[in-house]
């Protein structure tokens, strides 16, 4: 059996997705649907892996007065539950989607207020699943009450058992983890958000690559660089440059496409895949993922042609 992978999420949600015809400011719209599905970046991720057959373990902070949704959707896949309740409901997200354009408003919501205590007991959890052949994924923002240096202590300990660890962050938490002696072995961010860091455009391969430069010479082992419908770039520990173009699909949703990416990184790093495969399978996860609703996966084998059909291209 492959090993496992442990997801990290200290700021779940609840996301309703909302599907409109058109979006207009200022205006009344009616919906078509609305679905309500358990989510967050790491669960996001632990979903998809558990779609691809891996043993997923999910850990984080979820409020206790409204559980339910992620309970089902552990129970329901197979996923192991290692949540810390705390006080108070868990967020909601609302993810307005219009058909006329495609685009993704969110709308975030404040969660339960987190504590000291509440982030020791999942760094206590985490150390207990502590294994060297095995994945950490750390993926999301903090909420309230939890320091801005949380991943930066969570990938300590990941990296003091053995454990490589793939970070999806933003901002200051981002910023943090960056700062740090301790660095991820992996790390996703999307182009906005390393734009965000490192304070200039990136519009263009060459300056993508760049970036992606300057992450691995402060340590990290792989570098992938997400670009929404223009793929992603590929940088590993052969330092071979790759980009990775998905075959045209049919949207449903692109709401958590990115975290489909992070699974299929994750289960190509499990898998010991090589840079070009390891770059198909991102590639494949995140399309696949847009021809579903909610944070979920199609069959092995409809991957796997997504994979086969995904665009590789070098940077020299």
């Amino acid at each position: 059996m492959s090993a496992p992978v442990v997801t990290v999420t200290l700021n779940p949600a609840l996301d309703q997705t909302v599907l409109l015809d058109s979006l207009r400011p200022g205006a009344v719209n009616r919906a078509n649907s609305v679905r309500l599905d358990a989510g967050g970046k790491g669960v996001n991720v632990a979903s998809c892996l558990a779609d691809w057959g891996l043993p997923t373990v999910a850990t984080g902070l979820l409020g206790r007065d409204n559980t339910s949704e992620f309970e089902k959707l552990f129970a329901r896949k197979g996923i192991a539950d290692r949540f810390v309740r705390i006080a108070g409901q868990t967020r909601t997200n609302l993810k307005i989607v219009a058909a006329d354009c495609g685009d993704t408003t969110d709308i975030n919501l404040p969660g339960a207020q987190a504590d000291a205590d509440s982030f020791a007991q999942v760094h206590a959890a985490v150390g207990e699943l502590c294994d060297r052949q095995g994945i950490a994924v750390f993926a999301g923002s903090l909420p309230a009450g939890i320091d801005t240096d949380a991943y930066v202590t969570l990938l300590r300990q990941a990296a003091a058992c053995g454990m490589r660890s793939l970070l999806d962050t933003s901002d200051a938490p981002l910023t943090a983890a960056l700062q740090s002696e301790t660095v991820p072995y992996a790390i996703k961010p999307n182009r906005h958000e390393l734009e965000g860091w490192c304070g200039r455009k990136l519009d263009t391969p060459a300056r993508l690559l760049t970036a992606a430069r300057e992450l691995q010479s402060l340590g990290i082992v792989l570098v992938v660089i997400s670009m929404g419908a223009e793929g992603a770039l590929f940088v590993g520990s052969d330092r071979e440059a790759l980009i990775a173009r998905p075959p045209a699909i049919r949207t449903q949703s692109t709401v958590g496409a990115g975290d489909a990416m992070v699974a299929g990184i994750a289960a190509a790093m499990i898998e010991r895949r090589d840079p070009e495969s390891l770059a198909r399978l991102a590639t494949a996860f995140a399309a696949a993922k847009l021809g579903l609703a909610g944070p979920n996966l199609p069959a092995r084998e409809q991957v796997l042609a997504l994979a086969d059909a995904t665009r590789i291209e070098r940077l020299r």
